[in-house]
């Protein structure tokens, strides 16, 4: 069977982003850091050595025009399914038909498989003797985390390479190729788009190569031949939400962990700035709140208890103004703790002391730790020996032991030298070695 380019027809009544799809790995735009001279999938494409892999990424940096061009390359034949509309029995047609060309044709088949994290673990499960004894080279392409949403057995028999957004530059570079290009593109009808609208439609694509050319197209309907695609026109174009931003994907947990780390590392004018960008991308502000006040305890704590007072009163403040008002707030708190000192003492202590509890066991209190409210449980010993701290020499009973019997006293809390804690940290140095002379003394 002869070869065919997959890239040998573009009708016209395709949309300009289809039509615009690269035609060899030479027009493929943007990647040069898996596609560049010496890089990893360049030199494997050099080699003849093409190989199952999942390529993630966000929409529109070439996810589907990449692995066409793979496919392409080695004059291999190309299935494209999607995981959004596909199940068992359209994975089982595509291995029949990969099975026929290489057994009639000896050609290697690249099945594409998009959205691949939609599929199921016994979908996905379904490739993996097909992709184990070479039938197909599988290519998944996935916006979301492979690591979670790819079972572990597909995810070793494939590469994972990540794929970037497109550079203002590059997308540049798309806009004017997309005017110039007669034969595929809108070179035909002679039109320029003015600097400050290009400049607003790049913004607006975000790195998303099918978004520029997507908007691009639908301003051209807005004007004649040969004219000019001004601000006004790309301005009614561009309504709305056009940032980019995953409710619930991997950008939101991207984000939010850069405003934490940003916070942590008492760095406020970051964290601000990661704030207003999860703001304006949709984020719900309550969900930040929420996530303020763990920062508080988590990386503020005892050093600068304030914190987390300041960071409940901007939760609150939130429910009672909303949005926009609320927002002031929320940042209030963000900057206060970025500034404020950092002590993580307690969520060690607390982690630590969990670790203990759920690899130890169950040990009883202490009688002398429990209460007696009846006569039955005076006479059984419960309270007896209970040292009452206020009536003791200073409010403290040096020597007294809260632990069960079975333990040795541990010190979990490991004050840092930073805010209030120095001052804690020097009083329960004071009361440890309290404690540490009464046991000497009981001893002795």
């Amino acid at each position: 069977m002869p070869s065919q380019n997959l890239f040998d027809t573009a009708p016209l009544q395709q949309p300009l982003a289809a039509r615009m799809r690269p035609r060899t790995l030479k027009e493929y735009m943007g990647q040069t850091h898996l596609l560049g001279k010496g890089k990893p999938l360049r030199l494997a494409l050099e080699r003849g050595q093409i190989h199952s892999m999942i390529l993630w990424g966000p929409p529109g940096v070439g996810k589907t025009s990449l692995a066409r061009l793979l496919a392409n390359e080695i004059q291999g034949h190309f299935i494209a399914i999607s995981a959004v509309l596909s199940g068992v029995k359209e994975i089982r047609a595509a291995v029949a038909e990969a099975e026929q060309q290489r057994n009639m044709y000896g050609r290697t088949t690249v099945l594409f498989v998009d959205e691949v994290h939609r599929f199921n673990k016994s979908q996905q499960d379904a490739f993996l003797p097909y992709v184990e004894d070479g039938t197909v080279v599988f290519v998944g392409a996935t916006t979301e985390n492979p690591s979670f949403e790819v079972n572990n057995a597909l995810l070793s028999r494939c590469r994972v390479y990540v794929l970037k957004g497109f550079t203002p530059q590059d997308l540049t570079e798309l806009l004017q190729s997309a005017l110039a290009d007669t034969e595929r593109g809108l070179g035909a009808r002679e039109l320029n788009v003015a600097e400050d609208g290009a400049n607003l439609l790049i913004q607006a694509a975000d790195g998303d190569a099918r978004r520029l050319l997507n908007l691009l197209e639908i301003a051209s309907d807005l004007v004649e031949d040969g004219e000019c695609i001004d601000l006004d026109i790309l301005t009614q174009v561009v309504t709305g939400d056009f940032r980019r931003f995953d409710k619930g994907g991997d950008i939101f947990y991207e984000q939010i962990s850069a405003l934490h780390k940003s916070v942590r590392g008492s760095d406020p004018d970051a964290a601000l700035y990661w704030f207003a960008r999860m703001l304006d991308g949709g984020c719900d502000p309550l969900y930040i709140a929420r996530r303020v006040v763990r920062m508080a305890s988590e990386d503020i704590g005892n050093a600068d208890p304030r914190g987390l007072a300041i960071a409940t009163s901007a939760w609150d403040v939130f429910t009672r103004l909303g949005s926009p008002e609320g927002e002031l707030a929320i940042a209030h708190a963000i900057v206060y703790l970025a500034a404020a000192p950092k002590s993580n003492a307690v969520y060690n202590a607390f982690n630590a002391v969990m670790a203990d509890v759920k690899s130890s066991p169950s040990h009883p209190v202490p009688n002398h730790l429990r209460n007696a409210p009846t006569g039955m449980m005076k006479d059984l010993g419960f309270g007896e020996g209970y040292r009452y701290a206020h009536s003791e020499e200073g409010g403290f009973a040096a020597g007294e032991n809260y632990f069960p019997d079975e333990l040795e006293p541990r010190e979990y809390y490991q004050p840092v030298e930073r805010g209030l804690e120095i001052k804690i940290a020097e009083k329960l140095r004071n009361l440890r070695s309290l404690n540490e002379q009464a046991r000497h003394d009981k001893s002795d």
